[in-house]
């Protein structure tokens, strides 16, 4: 592991060794939505429909750049949004499963169909509808507001909060493990 990279990444490698070895072996990041890629609030009109949901723009650049490595994104999530669809459609994120009470399931029909073992996947999730999924990943990721449960799962909890940069914390952390992040900040800066 090296020892040169940002506070956040390297004071959580400290707490979880395990996750680097298993950031290096990622070929897809499935994520939960809220709770994730959103803080988990979900702001409802009078009639009862979702009306918006905030994403960090951190964690969109994260996941483009995963994809810039050939590393897959999806997005399993247990409720129906119109917000996602369109957020995904944005980032490129193809395998989109909405409304999915068994996510296990799917994640485990989405691995054959991209042709990925287990310890090729990396999940983050925050609350117990994601456990059974992320019990089956090789890398379990979780944001520092997630519950305590899922918590106690996982290889790699990040310093920010579900929608507050904690994507990119572990997209940068794949990236890192990869050799793949310097090569790209040296890109972006031209």
């Amino acid at each position: 592991m090296p020892t040169a990279f940002n506070a956040p990444v390297s004071n959580a490698l400290s707490r979880f060794p395990q996750a680097w070895d298993r950031a290096a072996r990622v070929k897809v990041l499935i994520l939960d939505v809220d709770g994730v890629l959103t803080n988990g609030q979900i702001f409802l009109g009078p009639d009862g429909k979702e009306l918006y949901k905030a994403f960090d723009i951190q964690d969109g650049l994260g996941i483009k750049l995963l994809q810039q490595c050939g590393i897959s994104c999806a997005v399993i999530t247990g409720r129906n949004s119109p917000i996602v669809s369109a957020r995904c459609t944005e980032l490129n994120i193809t395998h989109l499963f909405m409304g999915v009470a068994q996510k296990d399931v799917v994640l485990d029909q989405l691995l054959n169909t991209i042709n990925l073992k287990r310890d090729q996947a990396a999940v983050m999730g925050d609350d117990w509808p994601d456990l059974a999924m992320m019990r089956q990943a090789g890398l379990v990721a979780c944001p520092a507001s997630a519950h305590a449960g899922v918590k106690q799962q996982a290889h790699f909890i990040t310093a920010q909060a579900g929608g507050n940069g904690a994507v990119r914390e572990l997209c940068d952390l794949i990236l890192k493990a990869q050799n793949q992040y310097e090569v790209l900040l040296q890109k972006a800066a031209g």
